[in-house]
Parts: structure tokens; sequence; C-alpha cells
């Protein structure tokens, strides 16, 4: 009796596709969006808003893995929307889709919590990118955007490395005196002290504050507490 062997073929489960909720008060936009989106067997629509409000209802009642918003919308805009998604659906994903490339609008938008963000006039393929990197934990910015977070970054670095400036009681008497229009002759007399004594320490000030002129000085002594209008009296 022949014994015949009886292959067996595993099936490999299909990956769920990426939940995707689309937010944009144009509805062209959006149903372009949902179009383009539809090519993609990883990719499922599940919702469509219109405003901010409904959005933050729709992502609590559905969960999505990815939400795709603009910044502009009516009743709660995706900078507060984004925040509240954040507070009550931290597994969903948000992907800002805007035409904003401004840093303050990248740095309100990381803030309120998104993972992503890229512009209106990137590739749409590039969108696609974007909503796979942020279902896998990742986050995802453009060109543009990636150049202001740089910038952001490479500025806070530059003024942490400042060295504390240290100024004696002295210097900063001169210095308020300075803002209050006193010529070194009026600083000297005032504080009796000579006058090349009072010109050696306004120059000191300036070389350690990086002060070009008497505005420099006056500059700084507001920015830093040493100087202010209800001190003149």
């Amino acid at each position: 009796m022949k014994k015949y062997l009886i292959k067996q073929f595993t099936m490999t489960p299909q990956k769920a596709p990426i939940r995707i909720v689309i937010a944009d008060d144009h509805a062209v936009f959006r149903a372009g969006l949902r179009a383009y989106l539809s090519k993609f067997p990883d990719c499922k629509v599940v919702g469509e808003s219109n405003n901010g409000e409904d959005l933050v209802e729709m992502v609590r009642s559905l969960a999505p893995d990815v939400v795709v918003t603009d910044i502009d919308m009516p009743r709660k805009t995706g900078i507060e929307a984004a925040a509240d998604i954040c507070k009550y659906n931290p597994s969903s994903r948000i992907l800002i889709l805007s035409v904003h490339a401004s840093q303050q609008h990248i740095i309100n938008m990381v803030d309120a919590g998104a993972l992503g963000y890229i512009l209106k006039s990137s590739d749409a393929e590039e969108i696609v990118e974007a909503i796979r990197t942020l279902h896998q934990h990742k986050p995802y910015f453009c060109k543009v955007a990636t150049e202001k977070l740089t910038e952001i970054i490479s500025k806070q670095l530059r003024v942490g490395s400042k060295e504390p400036i240290h100024l004696s009681g002295r210097e900063k008497e001169i210095i308020r005196l300075i803002c209050e229009e006193y010529t070194s002759k009026a600083i000297a007399y005032t504080l009796n002290l000579s006058k090349r004594t009072v010109e050696g320490h306004r120059t000191r000030i300036m070389d350690k504050i990086g002060a070009k002129s008497v505005a420099g000085i006056i500059t700084f002594a507001i920015e830093n507490g040493i100087y202010t209008s209800e001190l003149a009296h």
C-alpha cells in the first residue's frame, strides 16, 4: 500500500491595514487623499472630518492607527485637536499635513504631540511613506520641517553653550547709570571715581556682554533685569 505524503501548507496571516482618519475642511482635498490612499492595500481610510471638534470625537470612537490632519480647521484647530487626541487616544499617531512651514507652527504641533509633519506641496508618495513610518511608532518630518527643527535645536544649543556673564556690583551700578543717560564724567562724579576708571569699566562691560554701543548695553540690562524704568525714580 502506497503511502502518500500530505503536504501541509501554513497560511501566512495577512497584516491588518493601517486604519486612517483624515481631517481637512476642504472636501475636495479629503476626497483626493482618500482616493489616492485606496490604491494601497495596507492603507484604509475609516473616517473623515471637516473640523477639529468632530475629529477628536471620531478618533475616540474609532481609535485609528494614524490621524492625518490639517492645522487650519473650524471649531477646533489641528493643534488643539492633536493635544486632545494625545490625551485621550495616545495610541493614535498624528501626522500633520499642512501648507504652513513656519518654525512656530512646527513647534506648536510637536508640543501638541504630533509625530509627523509634512507639507501639502510634498509628493503624494511621501504621504504614504509618512503614514507607514508613523504606524511603526517612528517620527517622520519632511525635508523643510526637518530643516526648521534643526535650526531650532541649533539655536537652543548655541544659547545653552554660552557661559554665564558675571558682572560685579560696581559694573551693574555703572550699567544702570548708563541706562539713565549719565555721561562718563557724571558717573565718575556720582560714584566718586575718576573718569578714566569709569571708561575702563565701560569698555570691560561692553566686552563682557558683547555690546557695541550704549543701545546694546541698555538692551542687555533690560533683558537681564539689571535695569527697568521703575528704577529711574
